[in-house]
């Protein structure tokens, strides 16, 4: 058979009885929710940064990043709202190597799925209990929604899902803001079909049962960059790119157009310390066109505790990435303040 069964998933009711949130900690989600959507919306005029590891890969360095990154949010609180990542789950282009702490808790064992949904809501838990900080995940299996939906206050749909019609689908039956990243070949067209999409009703299957949905409105686009027919990375943050997508949203059924600018990935061309020029002229152009101003709502930045990366083993450096390389602390906390002084006025 090609399939081995191995063991029986508890279901999204079961974690979340076993590993509750507290009744605090839902009341501190659920105001960051509402923050969250104030910007993407235009209520709240304050820049939205989302900021944090690739990959959320140990619990003890993450939190010590996280902890660190409230202190900065509470001196920022008036221009900058800052949501951190804990991305738990990996896409990965050829389906090899490290999956997430989703899948696989310990990066150097085996994979075993049911520890992984316990280590991901113990790290969301501890962020919004012990910081005050719900956070952003990338839902790159939709059936996760049902383990996280009580945890997250952003959602992004990655470069490789977006095409994809269940996950355009189960965003429309999601109460939070969800960003879909436009595709690696960079195509405007496919992104707004996915956001239009996402913002609709729809009727279809979901985790074993028929469903209906009422549609996303937070549901809004995140420009990451692109990769040509010939294998080289392509930039879509610049003035133009984003004039064009504003053109393009002006002429789809959309509401609350909106955009986050991915500073990484192939907008940076992976080199990670381009996301701090990147920010730089991203905060520019908004400042040059109000039209860029109300479009552009925030930025995702790839950060930890130490810059770069490094390869899976047993000798980790703490608090360095085993995935993307990232901008270290003291870059980040500098980039962080120079981007309240420059987000409003």
């Amino acid at each position: 058979m090609s399939f081995r069964y191995i063991t029986p998933m508890p279901s999204p009711e079961e974690i979340k009885k076993q590993y509750p949130l507290s009744p605090e900690g839902a009341k501190v989600k659920a105001k960051r929710d509402q923050e969250v959507a104030d910007i993407i919306t235009g209520k709240d005029d304050r820049f939205l940064v989302i900021v944090g590891p690739c990959s959320a890969d140990s619990e003890a360095p993450v939190l010590e990043y996280i902890e660190r990154l409230s202190r900065v949010a509470e001196q920022v609180a008036e221009r900058v709202l800052i949501v951190p990542r804990i991305y738990t789950n990996k896409p990965r282009t050829t389906g090899e190597g490290y999956k997430g702490i989703a899948s696989q808790p310990d990066p150097l064992g085996d994979p075993d799925m049911v520890a992984g949904l316990v280590a991901m809501r113990q790290m969301h838990i501890r962020s919004i209990e012990d910081y005050g900080m719900s956070a952003a995940d990338e839902m790159l299996y939709p059936e996760n929604w049902g383990y996280v939906e009580d945890l997250l206050s952003y959602v992004a749909i990655g470069a490789r899902s977006v095409e994809d019609q269940h996950h355009r689908l189960t965003v429309s039956g999601f109460d939070v803001a969800s960003g879909m990243k436009n595709p690696t070949s960079g195509d405007f067209s496919v992104m707004l079909n996915s956001v239009y999409a996402a913002q609709h009703p729809h009727h279809f299957v979901f985790s074993g049962y028929e469903v209906e949905t009422t549609g996303n409105p937070l549901a809004h686009t995140i420009l990451r960059g692109a990769v040509s027919k010939h294998g080289n990375a392509t930039q879509n943050y610049h003035y133009e790119d984003i004039k064009r997508l504003a053109r393009m949203y002006d002429e789809m059924d959309i509401v609350n157009p909106a955009t986050i600018i991915d500073a990484n990935h192939s907008n940076s061309g992976k080199q990670y310390l381009q996301q701090v020029r990147i920010v730089h002229e991203v905060m520019h152009n908004r400042r040059f066109s109000a039209e860029i101003k109300r479009l552009v709502k925030g930025v995702m930045i790839e950060s930890y505790l130490v810059e770069g990366n490094q390869k899976i083993s047993d000798h980790q450096v703490y608090g360095q990435s085993i995935t993307d390389a990232c901008i270290g602390w003291e870059t980040t906390e500098k980039l962080l303040y120079e981007i309240a002084e420059r987000a409003i006025g």
